[in-house]
């Protein structure tokens, strides 16, 4: 079976119930304040990949240790992928997912770039529903809280040779996330580096992969130290475009209306919640340009009036106001200005989606249980 095959008839999972999972009282005591990434749930999905048999071994296990040998390429050349994606509790107590199907194609993309095997996203939407189902009392129902589902593909072939592993596993992990901001959602400082780029040209910069992540975070410890919650990059061939923050998609709102956002050149993740507030936008009548952003644009727009709101996007936060961008040259907005009006309403309207609150008219909702 060739890397980019897929497999064409749905994956049958096994069950192995854990014999450690949290009694209720603990569970609920976890729930109460979750935090973002910090506790997991009882169990965990395996699937098994070699070039020779091809996807197989799917199961979901108790949640535990991986056992992989020193020699594995993840560890020695970084050839691992993952995605996010969030299952809200309805009303009615039925857990539904957001999108899936997206985040699966795009785990796929991921995986062709980082030469690792395509799996199906039909099994990956089963592999996310096969958790949901088991560990479904670690969805919470409070206002803004979630399960954040974390897939995950490492190559784990014994093998110190330079070339795409014969061998990889996928996994799927998921973790109570609560209410991502504090007392309400609050416009936040970004910094603006000048030093880094986060993907050039040819790059990684499209695909969701661990590297990425880790060459941004120098320049996001930076940011911290500057008092800014995050830190946006420029684009590595001129310096002079609006790239995209560490982990979020970035966009402008214009005076008329207009709504501006870097357009994808291959070193921006094509974020989900930015094509789904496009979207949206789109359908109020919105003006949405999908363009080269220069920061001098978002300088002397904020500056004049010409933009009114700028905001970032992303599955962890859903749409976060931007108050002001900070550098070592300038310093645009004002860091107490209350978040723009459309910026809310377009985060209300898609929290609505997801919670259940108002109709699906997209049919971005996927019902799990």
């Amino acid at each position: 079976m060739s890397m980019t095959e897929t497999t064409t008839f749905p994956l049958s999972f096994t069950l192995t119930p854990s014999k450690s999972a949290r009694q209720e009282a603990h569970r609920e005591e976890i729930l109460a304040s979750p935090g973002f990434g910090n506790y997991f749930t009882d169990h965990m999905v395996e699937i098994d990949w070699t070039v020779d048999e091809g996807w197989h071994n799917a199961q979901v296990k108790p949640y535990g240790p991986l056992s992989i040998e020193p020699g594995s390429a993840v560890l020695h050349y970084g050839q691992e992928i993952f995605e996010g994606l969030k299952l809200y509790r309805h009303a009615d107590g039925s857990i539904w997912a957001f999108r899936p199907e997206a985040n699966g194609a795009r785990l796929a993309r991921s995986a062709r770039r980082l030469a690792l095997p395509e799996l199906n996203v039909t099994d990956f939407v089963e592999s996310i529903r096969q958790l949901a189902r088991v560990d479904a009392e670690w969805v919470p129902s409070a206002p803004e809280t979630s399960l954040y589902m974390r897939p995950f593909m490492i190559a784990n072939e014994n093998f110190l040779g330079v070339r795409a592993a014969h061998r990889a596993s996928y996994f799927v992990i998921a973790s109570p996330a609560g209410a991502y901001f504090k007392g309400g959602v609050a416009p936040v400082k970004i910094w603006l580096t000048t030093e880094y780029t986060r993907a050039g040209r040819g790059g990684t910069g499209a695909a969701k992969c661990g590297g990425n992540y880790a060459a941004s975070l120098v320049a996001q410890t930076e940011a911290y130290e500057k008092g800014c919650a995050q830190v946006l990059f420029l684009d590595a061939e001129t310096g002079t475009h609006i790239d995209e923050l560490g982990g979020m998609n970035v966009f402008l709102v214009k005076k008329d209306g207009t709504l501006v956002t870097p357009r994808l050149t291959g070193s921006i993740l094509e974020g989900i919640t930015r094509d789904s507030i496009i979207t949206l936008a789109r359908e109020r009548g919105h003006t949405v340009e999908e363009r080269d952003v220069s920061i001098e644009e978002w300088r002397d727009g904020v500056a004049s009036g010409e933009i009114t709101e700028v905001f970032a996007c992303g599955t962890a936060a859903v749409v976060t106001p931007i108050g002001q961008l900070l550098s070592n040259e300038f310093a645009v907005g004002d860091p107490d200005a209350p978040a723009g009006e459309l910026t809310m309403s377009l985060r209300q309207e898609l929290t609505d989606i997801q919670y259940g609150r108002v109709a699906d008219n997209h049919s971005w909702m996927t019902r799990l249980v």
